[in-house]
């Protein structure tokens, strides 16, 4: 199958990827949504155009089912014009001597492998196919500035994703190969919704926190996807207005 605009977005059986993969579709993009179980996947289909979406399982951490991920792709579309790296994981928390060698390994496998796994299949795509080029858009974090207490796992993927993005944006450039990142603070997804509870702040109180709806993130991604590859917003942080960012710490 031939089609214009072919997008893989991971992490989309849920918050921010689900969002993320029908607003693309609703603006015309072939989307592979790819995600570790078929069920979330599915309905994630179900909530977009059906016939634009096309459920694949995949490990992002794992060499052999991001390879199969591709090929499925490669032979279903035979091109790729967009991947939007959303998986991620928080979990474990903790500061950098509470956090398990297990525990650092999973979250560096999901945020950090993974995304660096999806980009070498999809910008290997992108340099042999005709027309040449395409767009990485990366989820950092506005971990990827800043840190929360407790958080090394994360802080230290979310800040290696910004070397990524710029080592891509930099190589890709011979090849029509745009790279981008969008750094999200405080969406309302399922991943927040403890914030209304309060969570410690680093002066070592715990406060609530303002949440912003996580459709405006998802557009801002369709934004950065739909422009044309000779323009590329290298790095867009979109947070909820009032929460404790600017001057956290």
């Amino acid at each position: 199958m031939t089609a214009e605009k072919v997008a893989v977005v991971t992490g989309a059986g849920s918050g921010l990827g689900r969002l993320i993969t029908i607003t693309l579709a609703d603006k015309g993009w072939y989307i592979v949504a790819a995600g570790r179980r078929l069920a979330p996947l599915e309905e994630t289909m179900d909530l977009a155009l059906p016939e634009m979406v096309l459920p694949v399982t995949a490990d992002v951490g794992d060499p052999d089912s991001v390879a199969t991920l591709f090929a499925t792709v490669d032979n279903r579309f035979g091109r790729v014009d967009l991947l939007v790296n959303n998986a991620g994981t928080g979990a474990p928390t903790g500061t950098v001597d509470e956090l398990t060698p297990d525990g650092w390994s999973g979250i560096v496998a999901t945020n950090l492998t993974g995304s660096y796994l999806c980009a070498h299949h999809a910008v290997r795509m992108m340099k042999n196919q005709h027309p040449q080029g395409g767009r990485i858009i990366n989820n950092g974090s506005i971990s990827a500035h800043t840190p929360r207490p407790a958080s090394v796992g994360y802080t230290v993927t979310k800040h290696a994703i910004t070397g990524l993005t710029k080592s891509i944006s930099l190589d890709g450039r011979p090849y029509n190969i745009a790279c981008g990142q969008i750094d999200i603070g405080n969406a309302a997804t399922e991943l927040t919704r403890r914030f209304a509870d309060g969570v410690p702040q680093a002066d070592g109180s715990v406060q609530q926190e303002p949440t912003f709806d996580p459709q405006h993130a998802a557009d801002a991604v369709a934004f950065m996807a739909g422009l044309p590859l000779d323009t590329n917003v290298q790095f867009l942080t979109v947070t909820a207005t009032t929460m404790p960012f600017i001057g956290r710490g």
